[in-house]
């Protein structure tokens, strides 16, 4: 709540835009798509989620930060992994978002990885990938925002990367 211009008691705030005129609005902003994955400590599969909310935090420690909803049943598998790998997918990658975006099942049938130095996944085709640790969880609304700090990290294979715009996937072009 805020207070009133004139100092009298507080004013409600008032309620944001709806879900879909939200979803419909932020859209507009491109971002690329990656894939979240670990071993799964309770039984040594791979596990893996999609995410179209990553970033870079800070240069100095390195840290990378992504967005998981509370409703995933993948991310308790990769919190208890403690590190995970953060693979960039590539414009030809869309079917491994979709794979890795179902719930249930064995998200990984079909799709071809090797180990990161780390141990965990990395998905053949991605362009890069990132070896982090989970060291903070921020609870923002119906998600929870994931930092973790990178411990290796390459680039793997040239091409342009997988992009998520208007609701659709895309590619990139200059």
């Amino acid at each position: 709540m805020h207070g009133s211009p004139n100092g009298s008691a507080p004013t409600p705030q008032a309620a944001g835009p709806d879900a879909s005129r939200f979803r419909a609005v932020l859209g507009r902003f491109a971002t690329g798509v990656v894939a979240v994955t670990a071993l799964d400590p309770g039984t040594g599969a791979p596990a893996g989620l999609a995410a179209n909310s990553f970033t870079s935090v800070s240069l100095d420690p390195p840290l990378v930060a992504f967005c998981v909803a509370h409703t995933s049943s993948t991310w308790p598998k990769l919190r208890r992994a403690g590190r995970v790998c953060v693979n960039i997918l590539g414009a030809a990658q869309q079917s491994v978002c979709a794979s890795l975006a179902t719930r249930g099942g064995d998200k990984f049938a079909g799709l071809t990885w090797t180990r990161s130095p780390a141990g965990a996944p990395v998905i053949d085709g991605a362009l890069a990938w990132i070896d982090a640790e989970i060291e903070q969880e921020h609870v923002a609304g119906d998600h929870m925002i994931v930092v973790a700090r990178v411990h290796d990290l390459a680039e793997t294979h040239p091409g342009e990367p997988l992009v998520f715009y208007g609701g659709a996937y895309g590619r990139f072009s200059v």
